[in-house]
């Protein structure tokens, strides 16, 4: 692919600061293993409950971190189900809260705060947890919508890391 075709391809799935990121962070979960099945207690099918995740290698000057997750495999295309920002720099994990000072934007189930995967029955999808490290604090209000929240995090991405689980929902 061009770096021209690439760049516009960025734009229109903000993967151009991810893609040219200058580093990486490892993410690790505590609730899946890397490509394996995401437990049902953290699927709509469950209670809902807040994955473990801990990442580290964050580069000098990191100011905050954001946590986004995807499910690429969507009938409707890529579907959020959880943007959190303002994640201080001194934390480096989550395991059953919300950091003091982070904020939640608004998901595609409508919603500010974690829902878990909760595809159609079928095909297993495949939820990527993707961890930023930034140069800024965005700043933004609790609830901000997904486009909001992608222009505060656009050319502030010093790193980037990310674990990708699955979800086969059986009933419906």
């Amino acid at each position: 692919m061009s770096f021209g075709r690439m760049a516009a391809g960025c734009a229109i799935l903000f993967a151009c600061d991810i893609a040219f990121a200058r580093g990486t962070l490892t993410v690790e979960s505590g609730s899946f293993r890397a490509g394996a099945p995401i437990p049902e207690a953290l699927t709509c099918d469950g209670g809902d409950s807040l994955p473990s995740l801990r990442w580290s290698g964050a580069p000098a000057g990191t100011k905050s971190f954001a946590i986004l997750v995807d499910d690429p495999d969507a009938p409707g295309g890529t579907f959020t189900h959880w943007l959190l920002f303002d994640v201080p720099p001194t934390v480096s994990s989550i395991d059953g809260s919300i950091p003091t000072g982070a904020k939640q934007g608004k998901n595609d189930f409508g919603n500010a705060r974690w829902n878990g995967p909760c595809p159609p029955p079928g095909r297993a999808h495949h939820y990527h947890f993707r961890v930023l490290a930034l140069d800024s604090v965005p700043s933004l209000p609790d609830s901000a919508p997904r486009a909001a929240v992608d222009r505060a995090l656009q050319s502030h991405v010093l790193a980037q890391g990310e674990i990708v689980g699955t979800y086969f929902r059986k009933k419906h």
